[in-house]
């Protein structure tokens, strides 16, 4: 992930608190698809979202101009076993 998508011109970050904890996990499983819960949906963003959408013919979206894709939660299990 281009690092100047995430920081801004004065060196702060410009990710909401939740796309903080996203990043921070991601960082901790590099080379693996985060499926992140957010209310009734699991959603992948950036690299994660351009791959699983590709592979499960799911809706490519984006947030404050990054990718993102996701799927309900409750289907997640036949979605994980296509994707897998």
């Amino acid at each position: 992930m281009p690092k100047s998508a995430f920081v801004s011109t004065n060196g702060l970050s410009d990710l909401s608190p939740m796309m903080e904890q996203y990043r921070r996990i991601k960082r901790e499983h590099q080379g693996e698809v985060l499926f992140f819960r957010l209310g009734d949906f699991y959603e992948m963003f950036f690299e994660d979202a351009l791959e699983v959408s590709a592979l499960l013919n799911l809706t490519l979206t984006s947030r404050q101009g990054q990718p993102m894709c996701g799927i309900p939660y409750h289907a997640s299990r036949s979605y994980i076993a296509r994707f897998v």
